[in-house]
């Protein structure tokens, strides 16, 4: 099953994205996790990346896409995969169908922007590992260490409550029109964002049956 998980920054794809991997044993595939690889491998697209990121800007659509599809080329996606933060608009979604890569369902996690403020601003990530954890919602065992690697937490810049409102403008502005896009194509499914990460797990897992 090939699945995009669409919903603004904070409001729990990466969450729901590991739950259905585990679920249907098919990767889940984070835009920021395979550039982060790319960089460290030194791929061409990797290296094309870099360039941009460290002159501050965005990684323009046909490098994103280009590492996208060495991504999805691999075996581990043969029998599927999950795509959590790509596409972010519309000539994106444009290009994936235009690679031939077919997309059975795009599940859509919606959740309130003062919710979302109020999730991401607890956000703490690993600097090691990357592992991610929540003062509210999923408290490391240690204040400020990671429990997996024993690795320093810290809030990212992106966490931080302005930069929230910011992401979540360009998040209305860029990446909400794919609604429109996948459901007029028939493959869009609602699932509402829920206090309890089990209760919205629950729902997410219904959506891939219907």
């Amino acid at each position: 099953m090939n699945l995009i998980l669409l919903g603004a920054p904070g409001a729990g794809k990466g969450t729901q994205a590991e739950v259905i991997c585990e679920h249907l044993n098919i990767p889940a595939i984070s835009t920021g996790n395979i550039i982060r690889e790319a960089l460290k491998s030194g791929t061409e697209m990797g290296l094309k990346a870099k360039s941009f990121m460290d002159a501050g800007k965005l990684v323009p659509d046909e490098v994103v896409i280009s590492i996208i599809q060495e991504r999805l080329a691999k075996d581990d996606c043969k029998n599927g995969f999950v795509l959590d933060g790509f596409p972010r608009t519309i000539p994106q979604a444009e290009a994936l169908d235009k690679m031939g890569i077919v997309i059975d369902k795009v599940i859509d996690i919606e959740v309130a922007d003062e919710k979302i403020v109020e999730r991401m601003s607890g956000r703490r990530v690993c600097e090691s590992c990357g592992a991610s954890y929540h003062l509210l919602y999923k408290k490391p065992e240690e204040e400020g260490k990671c429990g997996k690697c024993g690795g320093t937490l810290v809030q990212r810049k992106d966490d931080h409550p302005d930069t929230v409102k910011e992401r979540l403008n360009v998040y209305h502005e860029q990446t909400e029109p794919l609604k429109d896009y996948y459901e007029k194509q028939g493959k869009l499914c609602i699932v509402e964002g829920q206090e309890e990460v089990a209760d919205t797990t629950k729902l997410t897992l219904a959506a891939l049956e219907a």
